[in-house]
């Protein structure tokens, strides 16, 4: 479902706030999905939980020392061009 912020009532512009955390303008658009969670096993959750554990440990083991400061660095630049308008807190 797609609605106009403009064409929603106060009540709907109020819940849609609520769950995006934010003030919506009036030039904005909404949208709206539900999504039934694919039916997955605890046993198979497991093996895809591990499956990355592992593949996360192999990168760690790969990658290159860096000083926390550069880290933070390569995480506010990867931030910065995903989310335009982002500012690191201090």
């Amino acid at each position: 479902m797609i609605r106009e912020v403009k064409d929603l009532s106060p009540d709907q512009k109020m819940a849609v706030e609520s769950l995006l955390g934010r003030s919506v303008s009036e030039q904005e658009t909404v949208s709206v999905q539900a999504f039934q969670p694919p039916a997955i096993s605890d046993q198979r959750r497991q093996q895809i939980v591990e499956g990355l554990r592992q593949y996360f440990a192999e990168v760690d083991a790969k990658r290159q020392p860096v000083s926390a400061e550069e880290a933070d660095g390569i995480i506010n630049e990867a931030m910065r061009n995903s989310r335009p308008g982002y500012r690191p807190r201090q």
